[in-house]
């Protein structure tokens, strides 16, 4: 039973990728240098959270889907620019005074960026400053993967493309199996823009999981003169982060240029013990390939450490209040209440009537993630005949990742029998620390060619193939009879006694074609398609439920489960019809089918075709079996049509939009409620229709004032749900965790070398049901910052200062919620905890 971790496996397959990639980018580069002319120019929880004792109601937030129940006392809480191009950084700050649009896509710039808190999530900034997007974390900066949600007109991060310098991102949730994180794929500082496509996506954006949005990311090249920047930022909770970029200008007369880049950032957390803290590293190469086009190469890594926030109920919160967090340090009472949890139907004393038994097992020792990752590409753009341009990218990306908390449902089973004694004291140990131990390694390339032909037709095609690894191991590791383990350590080689073990290979494959006609100036006319293959094999590779029962751990089923399923959309087609007229307006059509690969992450977590399936009578593989027959991906069609006026002194917007959602995927339960088990099936349709207004006036120089409101109408259309052998009518329903009302108002104001900025939003109240019968609150946040550039000092090309505070007005507010939603009731403990106010200073400079 006890294991050797994948860490020299891991270790590895990583040497052997980086390498790789990092040969065939430097001999790319020399041969570019030999090839170029002499007088060449200039030129990317599943925490294993205490199990809830009663699940009977449990339903998967993603992409709107009932999750089946777990088994009683035991239920497992497992939980895309058109041609936005980075040049030169002074390049990319032209006009980037403000939020640019175009056809139904919003452009974020650098200077945008730049009013925000250094290091604050891409994701976040994109939320703050696009009408139809809302952004939620459990801290300032929004790093905590586990803790934030994006969703852009209803839908999730992990149904929205992402790319990054045209490197597929895969989903942007948690313990990412597919991709990796923006904020974990590149330092915030070194991204040059960013958009945001809100209507249908785009062909030429690649992911296998988009079914509506896409986000683009550019990284900034190379300055061409020699030189760097340095920033430092202080703030609440003893955080800091410090950022240090040197550019080497041009080198060569091939026109060699690099820079290298490193960020630390690190605070202790807002409420409870521990701490963030995440290590980042980028540098980049810019080989031009004469006049002809340019190689470059990336190299990103990112090392994540934090201890995560509690999970809770809406009465938790209510009841215990925002600081409310997990037990640690007081370790006796972590025991008591995890023997209350497991052994009992009732609360500690004291507890009667405000925490129910299923609260109290919420309530664990600690929680904690650490994710690291590498990403590397070769990207290389070339001009291969007058009208015909390639582009091509190559790349690599290993994760790991070691995430968990103290699991109040199983026992350590080396110190015997668990009582409750007449003091209040617990003999044994009715917990363990539960830590999955996951490792992806991607490998994919693609290549996309555009032709400049007759008649003002601009034609591009494009493939994309991945192959992906994944593995999910879980691991449980004893608890002492006086202390508990120590936080994010022991998990050496030989440690630990494996619970299962999971393994999954994937190959995708996506092709488009689109011509994109310019009927007269400024109308044009897109329409194209794209083709998409996933095929996902995998699933249980070893199962030690009973092994470890039979020892004394008290483990209960884990759904083992292992197949073969395919996602396929031979034809999805795209329509945009973008006119700009009478100078300062354009109207815009967008509609496009998508289609969504199946997920997958581990036998356990439920809302995916291999987990949580079956209970302990009905196995998991005779369910997966049988859903096969049946299962069908997940589609959408989506159109927008929309409106927009841009004068100097006013700018205006209007979208209407509506989606069609189809075989809309969910975790049920099957059956009567003797015979109920979970399946995976295809539970019906929702519709979707909205409204994004925005305004922004500038009356005087320097001065920007942007209001936009939004509303959503997400409502499922399906009528009868046979749920732990009930029978629900979700029917007009509203879409869990999304609001139907959201407002933003920016008012920023420049003077000379001074800078106010003031951003306020509002996010209405929230299903967290799905019978709607509780809602989380609406509230009210608000950021402000100030910054003053004292332009060249010394050997400082400008010095820059800035002061930033985040939550300006203190409110006490439920941020987001991760996993699983009731299908009636407050029953899951699944709603974050948003932060306090905190406070930020940067000082930074240039040379």
């Amino acid at each position: 039973m006890t294991i050797t971790p994948l860490t020299r496996r891991a270790r590895r397959s990583r040497f052997f990728l980086l390498l790789g990639t990092a040969i065939a980018g430097v001999a790319a580069m020399e041969s570019a240098a030999l090839a170029a002319p002499s007088d060449a120019g200039q030129a990317t929880h599943g925490k294993a959270s205490a199990h809830k004792k009663h699940a009977s109601h449990a339903v998967a937030a993603q992409g709107g889907s009932p999750v089946a129940p777990a088994p009683a006392r035991r239920a497992a809480a497992h939980k895309r620019a058109t041609s936005m191009t980075s040049h030169d950084q002074e390049a990319i700050e032209v006009r980037t005074d403000r939020v640019r649009s175009h056809s139904a896509e919003v452009a974020v710039t650098r200077k945008t960026m730049d009013h925000f808190v250094a290091g604050t999530n891409p994701m976040q900034v994109l939320a703050q400053t696009t009408p139809g997007a809302v952004f939620a974390s459990t801290d300032a900066f929004g790093l905590d993967t586990y803790g934030n949600t994006l969703y852009v007109r209803g839908f999730s991060q992990m149904q929205i493309g992402a790319t990054l310098d045209g490197i597929p991102l895969g989903t942007q949730g948690f313990a990412n199996y597919n991709g990796v994180s923006i904020t974990q794929a590149m330092i915030q500082d070194d991204i040059g823009g960013m958009t945001m496509s809100q209507g249908a996506g785009a062909l030429d954006s690649f992911s296998a999981q988009n079914l509506g949005g896409a986000m683009t990311y550019v990284s900034s090249d190379p300055a061409d003169k020699a030189g760097g920047k340095v920033s430092q930022t202080f703030g609440s909770y003893n955080a800091y982060r410090t950022y240090a970029r040197v550019d080497s200008g041009v080198l060569n007369s091939t026109g060699t240029k690099f820079y290298a880049s490193f960020a630390r950032t690190n605070t202790d957390m807002w409420k409870g013990q521990g701490y963030q803290s995440e290590i980042q590293a980028d540098a980049k190469v810019v080989q031009p390939l004469g006049d002809k086009g340019k190689v470059t190469a990336f190299f990103g890594y990112g090392n994540f450490t934090q201890g995560n926030y509690l999970t809770m109920t809406k009465n938790m919160w209510e009841k215990m209040g925002r600081y409310s967090t997990y037990l640690k340090p007081d370790y006796t009472k972590a025991k008591l209440w995890a023997y209350y949890a497991q052994y009992t139907s009732e609360v500690p004393p004291g507890y009667e009537g405000v925490l129910s038994n299923d609260e109290i097992g919420d309530y664990a020792w600690d929680a904690s993630q650490v994710q690291r990752t590498y990403l590397s590409s070769i990207n290389t753009h070339y001009d291969l005949f007058k009208n015909v341009t390639s582009d091509t990218v190559i790349y690599g990306n290993v994760s790991s990742d070691i995430h968990g908390g103290t699991n109040n449902f199983v026992t350590s089973p080396s110190y015997g029998a668990v009582t409750l004694q007449p003091d209040g004291t617990v003999t044994g140990v009715p917990m363990a620390l539960q830590m999955a131990h996951a490792f992806m390694r991607r490998l994919g390339f693609t290549q996309k060619f555009s032709y400049e032909a007759p008649h003002h037709n601009h034609i591009e095609a494009g493939v994309w193939y991945e192959n992906n690894h994944w593995i999910y191991n879980q691991r449980l590791y004893e608890d002492g009879l006086n202390e508990a383990h120590n936080w994010n350590s022991d998990f050496k080689a030989g440690t630990g006694h494996t619970w299962f073990n999971d393994t999954y290979n994937t190959n995708t494959f996506q092709f488009f074609l689109q011509d994109r006609w310019t009927i007269i100036p400024g109308m044009t006319l897109l329409a194209g398609f794209k083709s998409l293959t996933q095929t996902t094999h995998g699933g249980t590779k070893d199962d030690y439920t009973s092994e470890l029962d039979a020892e004394g751990w008290n483990t209960y089923y884990r759904h083992a489960a292992n197949g073969t399923l395919t996602s396929s959309g031979a034809f999805l087609p795209h329509f945009n019809f973008d006119y700009h007229f009478l100078d300062h307006h354009e109207f815009y059509i967008d509609i496009a089918e998508n289609l969504r690969a199946y997920d997958y992450y581990s036998q356990t977590q439920s809302g995916t075709a291999w987990g949580g399936l079956g209970n302990s009578t009905i196995s998991a593989q005779t369910v997966f079996n049988e859903n096969k027959k049946v299962l069908r991906p997940e589609r959408t069609w989506n159109y927008v049509v929309g409106y927009r006026y841009d004068s100097r002194f006013f700018s205006g917007s209007v979208d209407y939009y509506h989606t069609d959602y189809y075989n809309r995927l969910a975790t049920i339960t099957e059956g009567s409620s003797a015979t109920a088990n979970s399946a995976y099936m295809n539970v019906g349709r929702e519709s979707m229709d909205g409204v994004d207004v925005m305004a922004t006036i500038r009356p005087v120089r320097g001065l920007e004032i942007t209001n936009s409101f939004s509303w959503n109408d997400a409502q499922y259309l399906t009528h009868s749900i046979n749920y732990g052998g009930q029978s629900y009518d979700i029917h007009g329903k509203h879409q869990v965790y999304y609001p139907k009302f959201t407002y933003k108002a920016n008012l920023n104001y420049t003077w000379r070398g001074a800078m106010f900025n003031f951003n306020v939003n509002y996010i209405g109240s929230r299903p967290m049901t799905y019978m709607n019968d509780e809602y989380i609150p609406a509230y009210w946040l608000a950021t402000t910052s100030f910054a003053y550039d004292f332009g060249k000092i010394g050997f400082a090309n400008n010095i820059k200062a800035s002061f930033g505070i985040t939550n300006l007005f203190n409110k006490n507010y439920i941020s987001s919620a991760y996993g699983a939603a009731s299908v009636s009731g407050d029953d899951n403990a699944n709603l974050f905890v948003g932060a306090p106010r905190e406070f930020y200073g940067t000082i930074a400079a240039s040379f």
